[in-house]
């Protein structure tokens, strides 16, 4: 049986290499005629040159951060040696487009067609709130059809409750109400939710009347709204929210899967509890997956601005048009203007778990996290839960928080979501169905009950990124065609309905 080799060199002009596993100290590394210096945990950086105090470091071939202080080869390179800086990026836009040729092969899933034409991966009845006082009340309605159940409705997948917990104290024409609105209004009309219940308590900012407005939307027999001080309390908003949703689910059972082409699939990509071995594993793999996606016909959405900063230029580069490059750069520069007025950095990222899995700056996070973007050309930039229309690799406006970036795609429209994990990730995001890719085996093997598929296989060498690809991309077909995820076996998906609020509560 072969040994495998202690670490991984990612491109050839890089300044360091990753630990495979832990790394004793005076071990060494052959190939690059270097000893480590330190003993080095898995995941982590090595240095294969000396480096100077204040000069570049590369990995995935880009600058990730600035020595600060001079670093010896062998040594461990993180935190402590390694910090952020300024440096230009060439943004060069649609220089690198690439038309990925469509699939030959017309793939199938089964999923629902709505009397629109839309196609579901999932058939629930959602509870809305549009302020946290009316939350109790849409619970307590969902805590009703678990008591009595469904089993007279096989096709309905559940009545499920999204409490939120703001809804007031922000102003009528902000950006804040704005996104706020937008959010709802896209999962009041999300593909997912056969019919749903708006609840609102009656007074509060974020009126319903107005957002129906606003949005364009307008009652019918799955689309109801009531507030708890018109109804007359809470009983009796809780009695006539089960009244309406028992004379929703008929129709709402009244649905068949069919085989229907992957081109309708809108796929979110998000990552969450990142490693080192995330950039490395997972993220290319769902790459791949998303790459097929595309070839297909079909959507992918890639989000968490803040998270590719240091990486935008390798995303205009792949704009189909200078216009599509600028709408990227014009987000960037929105959130260099929110963190200076917040007196906050982009470099809160990453977090401390982000750390001890071996990431050291947002820039080196930014670079791995691209790759769930695989190589598809950018066809669109969205704003906050706006709706996503076009077909291809996209871009959406969103937070790197994980619940606030997955609200923001899953009201554009997203019917599918993969979430890739370094740390461990345990995450839902009803009516979506949210799979989740380990990326490391270590986190398998701890972490198997919350994990869909492992891709820690890459990072030992016995698998490559395409034939992890191609496991992913059939899972999806299957989530697609209602397989139950591990985060829809635990229930995983209520709470983690969290629009972003960007502005002052007053």
């Amino acid at each position: 049986m072969s040994t495998i080799y202690p670490v991984i060199k990612l491109n050839p002009n890089d300044d360091v290499v990753v630990a495979r596993h832990d790394v004793a100290k005076g071990t060494l590394l052959a190939q690059e005629n270097i000893t480590t210096r330190s003993d080095i945990p898995e995941g982590h950086k090595i240095a294969l040159r000396n480096i100077n105090e204040g000069q570049a470091v590369k990995r995935y071939g880009q600058i990730i951060g600035f020595a600060s202080q001079a670093i010896v080869a062998g040594e461990h390179i993180h935190t402590h040696n390694l910090c952020m800086g300024d440096f230009s990026r060439d943004y060069a836009y649609g220089e690198d487009t690439i038309e990925l040729p469509l699939a030959e092969k017309k793939d199938t899933f089964m999923g629902i067609k709505r009397a629109d034409g839309r196609i579901a991966t999932r058939n629930y009845i959602g509870i809305l709130t549009s302020v946290n006082c009316s939350s109790t009340v849409a619970r307590a309605i969902e805590d009703h059809y678990k008591k009595v159940g469904l089993d007279n409705y096989p096709n309905v997948d559940g009545v499920v409750a999204l409490p939120q917990s703001f809804g007031c104290a922000i102003g009528f024409d902000s950006e804040a109400m704005a996104v706020m609105r937008r959010t709802m209004s896209g999962y009041a009309r999300h593909v997912n939710f056969a019919g749903v219940v708006i609840i609102g308590l009656g007074c509060e900012s974020n009126q319903i009347k107005d957002m129906f407005k606003v949005e364009g939307l307008s009652e019918d027999k799955m689309l109801h709204s009531m507030t708890i001080q018109e109804t007359g309390g809470t009983q009796k908003t809780l009695a006539k929210g089960i009244e309406i949703i028992d004379g929703m689910l008929a129709e709402a059972n009244n649905v068949h899967r069919e085989p229907v082409p992957v081109s309708e699939i809108i796929l979110a990509l998000e990552c969450g509890g990142s490693d080192s071995y995330s950039g490395i594993s997972a993220n290319p793999v769902l790459g791949y997956a998303a790459d097929k996606i595309v070839q297909q016909g079909g959507t992918a959405i890639l989000s968490e601005t803040s998270e590719i900063y240091g990486a935008e230029h390798l995303l205009t580069r792949r704009a189909v048009s200078p216009e599509i490059g600028k709408k990227l750069i014009a987000r960037i520069e929105w959130w260099e203007d929110y963190c200076a007025r917040t007196k906050s950095e982009m470099n809160n990222n990453p977090s401390a778990g982000n750390k001890v899995g071996g990431l050291t700056t947002v820039l080196e996070k930014s670079l791995g996290g691209i790759a769930k973007g695989g190589t598809s050309n950018l066809v669109e930039v969205y704003e906050y839960a706006e709706p996503v229309t076009a077909k291809g690799l996209v871009f959406m406006d969103t937070p790197g928080y994980d619940p606030i970036a997955v609200t923001g795609q899953v009201a554009g429209g997203a019917n599918l979501l993969c979430f890739t994990t370094g740390r461990g990730s345990a995450f839902g995001c009803k009516p979506t169905p949210s799979l989740k890719l380990a990326t490391n085996n270590t986190l398998w093997q701890r972490q198997e009950e919350d994990m869909d598929i492992n891709c820690g296989n890459v990072v030992e060498g016995t698998e490559t990124i395409a034939e992890a690809g191609e496991r992913l991309y059939t899972m999806i077909l299957e989530m697609a065609s209602g397989k139950k995820t591990k985060s829809e076996q635990f229930g995983y998906g209520g709470l983690e309905f969290v629009p972003w609020h960007i502005g002052a509560i007053m």
